[in-house]
């Protein structure tokens, strides 16, 4: 489990192919202390297991399936990644609900300024039935807060010191990003599709006449 908070934006160093998927070797320092071979990294959102360390980096292996459902494929020599360390049992908790499984992808559309602030707009998936106005949203594994919801796009908002941790502002139009809806919204929204699919005749007594 993850907060959404990123702890460290790492460079891809080298990309791997092996059988069963791909090998990332990623340079990072930060998220290196306290971590173990096994443990869990999320990269750009994306929960990763480290199978091995060295002082300047680690290597994670990313399956052929996750690389179709993600913006892996994208990732090149010298792209900067979002970092987060999975939140320790006695850790404080600063964002949201994250998992690091990715329910789709999005497009970087635009940005504006807004005040101090910057605005991002992305485009929207077969998942934006599970984003709300003010509801969370985790893109690259960043926790955000949706601002507007529209037909086919969603924007959020960074202030200038989350603009400065993390790499939305080197996002150029058309790059691909993950998507990781809010947990509980997606729980609720299955919750209710399948209380209207329900029959509830033959709990309640009812049936024919």
């Amino acid at each position: 489990m993850f907060t959404g908070l990123i702890e460290e934006v790492g460079t891809i160093k080298r990309k791997v192919p092996r059988p069963n998927g791909l090998a990332l070797e990623i340079e990072a320092r930060h998220v290196l202390e306290g971590t173990k071979i096994g443990d869990s990294i999320a990269v750009d959102g994306i929960c990763l297991t480290v199978t091995a360390m060295t002082a300047t980096g680690f290597t994670a292996d990313a399956v052929h399936e996750t690389i179709r459902a993600t913006a892996l494929q994208t990732l090149r020599v010298g792209t900067p990644v979002q970092l987060e360390r999975a939140m320790p049992a006695n850790g404080r908790f600063g964002g949201h609900f994250v998992s690091g499984h990715i329910d789709g992808t999005a497009r970087f559309l635009s940005r504006r300024p807004d005040g101090e602030a910057m605005e991002y707009r992305f485009e929207t998936g077969e998942w934006s039935k599970y984003c709300i106005p003010k509801g969370s949203i985790a893109i690259n594994g960043t926790s955000l807060t949706i601002q507007h919801v529209e037909p086919n796009s969603l924007i959020i908002s960074l202030i200038p010191h989350s603009r400065q941790v993390t790499t939305f502002d080197r996002l150029q139009s058309g790059a691909l990003v993950n998507i990781e809806c809010d947990l509980m919204a997606k729980h609720l929204y299955h919750f209710t599709q399948q209380e209207q699919k329900t029959d509830w005749s033959a709990f309640l007594g009812g049936g024919a006449g």
